[in-house]
């Protein structure tokens, strides 16, 4: 397999660094709400918003980021990113009280927001399809799994070390120097063409609208559970509908006169594209949803820290990152089996764990060893389908699968911690059985889910297939002639 060159090898660090970071400081803050509690006086609702500002904030605005990458430069839009987060992170650790803490949890979204989706953007333009691109492409996958896991480990380690008497303010702290580095080795390391002519505008209109679709969908998601899912809530959901159709409204007109939207919508609406998206989603549904069914189980099932259910899943992370390494050594005819062949990986560890579960086994080796697998099959099925993903998608539109793509797995996220979780909750407090059988009952729902996944990525590389084949005959017929 050829070898990056040492500048793009420089570049991608920089770029997976802040995809690690974007993702650690989403679960950073969890095992850290207590001593934030107790040092700013936080109530419930604020230390809510301390995790749900920073989840909204980039939720809401990914495609709007990818956008601006696509009309400004993404590695422009990228340090301005990075640097915005860090400056945020500074204020997190400085803040005197739980609303400015809130405010710059908004802030650090937004950063994230500007920055993440011009990592997967640059891979797309810098490296081009085949084996540097897949393997650009598994590292991005190592980082965002990496961090979610990381970012609970490092928020108990560095609030139990206690730095310099400052409790729980390291764990912001610590991303100053990091972005820091990034911006450097950035400014030297990424390239700084633009991806497009400076006659586009930004579709205003479009950006507003989508963000409001994504706030009142995401907003009652991540606090609706925990509020009790009041009136409230589910208004915002069907409002989340209203201004979606108020979108398509607004991105088809704009399409019409001559405008460049938001994002093409007859690119991601693609079969090849669209079975792919909801595949990821699927999965992507069932990995956020674990992490937090798990750890339910584990601290307040079976009574265990905070730092075992954070270290249970470091097999997981490890073989999440082994597929997107061995990717490039497969034919490329065989790379599209990759996909739905991983969702059935992650089918078969999900029934593997319900079955551990029902035979009353409580063994933390077989655990491991099954959330291994598991990780193995869904960083097949991740990295297999980026792939497939943006070597459907030209260039021009590598924003466009970015932006869509980083705000599918975000709402899926969302989706499954609230549907899943309530599920499981649900469980434990209108039954006193065993919580082992009540988690064994959730894994059940997600290998169901991990199999309609399985479903989803084989019908989009069959598409893909089906769709190059005519191309082909007529390459072939041309050359005839």
């Amino acid at each position: 397999m050829p070898k990056l060159e040492l500048g793009a090898r420089w570049g991608l660090a920089a770029m997976l660094s802040m995809s690690f970071m974007y993702q650690a400081d989403a679960t950073i803050v969890n095992v850290a709400l207590p001593s934030i509690r107790d040092d700013l006086g936080a109530s419930s609702a604020q230390l809510e918003l301390v995790i749900g500002g920073y989840l909204l904030a980039s939720a809401t605005l990914l495609i709007l980021g990818a956008r601006l990458g696509h009309l400004a430069g993404y590695r422009r839009v990228f340090l301005a990113g990075v640097a915005l987060f860090g400056l945020a992170s500074l204020l997190c650790g400085l803040a005197p009280n739980p609303l400015v803490l809130i405010a710059m949890r908004v802030l650090q979204g937004i950063g994230g927001a500007l920055a993440v989706p011009q990592v997967m953007t640059g891979i797309q333009l810098q490296f081009a399809p085949g084996p540097e691109r897949t393997r650009a492409l598994g590292l991005q996958a190592i980082a965002l799994s990496g961090g979610a896991v990381a970012g609970q480990l490092l928020g108990g380690l560095l609030g139990s070390f206690n730095l310099f008497g400052l409790h729980w303010r390291p764990i912001f702290l610590i991303n100053v120097p990091i972005a820091v580095a990034v911006i450097g080795i950035g400014l030297l390391a990424i390239p700084g063409a633009r991806t497009t002519d400076r006659t586009q505008r930004l579709d205003v209109p479009g950006a507003t609208v989508l963000s409001a679709t994504v706030l009142t969908l995401v907003l009652p998601l991540t606090v609706g559970r925990d509020a009790g899912w009041p009136l409230w809530t589910w208004l915002c959901l069907a409002a989340s509908a209203g201004f979606f159709a108020i979108f398509l409204a607004v991105e088809s007109r704009r399409t019409r006169g001559g405008g460049s939207p938001l994002f093409d919508m007859s690119v991601v609406t693609r079969p090849s594209i669209a079975w792919g998206l909801l595949s990821q989603s699927l999965m992507t549904a069932t990995y956020y949803a674990l992490l937090f069914t798990l750890a339910q189980y584990l601290q307040h099932g079976l009574g265990r820290s905070a730092l075992f259910s954070g270290l249970i899943l470091i097999p997981w992370v490890v073989a999440f990152g082994v597929p997107g390494r061995l990717l490039p050594h497969v034919p490329g005819d065989r790379q599209r089996m990759v996909p739905h062949l991983g969702c059935l990986v992650v089918v078969l560890a999900y029934l593997g764990l319900s079955a551990m579960l029902f035979a009353d086994s409580r063994s933390p080796g077989l655990m491991v060893a099954l959330l291994a697998v598991g990780g193995l099959g869904l960083g097949a099925s991740y990295s297999g389908m980026v792939v497939h993903l943006t070597t459907t998608a030209t260039p021009r539109h590598a924003a466009d699968i970015s932006g869509v793509f980083m705000t599918s797995l975000q709402i899926a996220g969302a989706i499954g911690v609230a549907a899943f979780g309530a599920f499981y909750l649900n469980l434990t407090t209108r039954h006193t059985t065993d919580p082992s059988r009540q988690f064994a009952f959730v894994c059940v729902t997600f290998a169901v889910t991990a199999l309609l996944g399985a479903a989803a990525a084989r019908f989009a590389t069959r598409a893909r297939t089906e769709s190059a084949a005519p191309v082909a005959r007529s390459v072939q017929t041309e050359s005839v002639r």
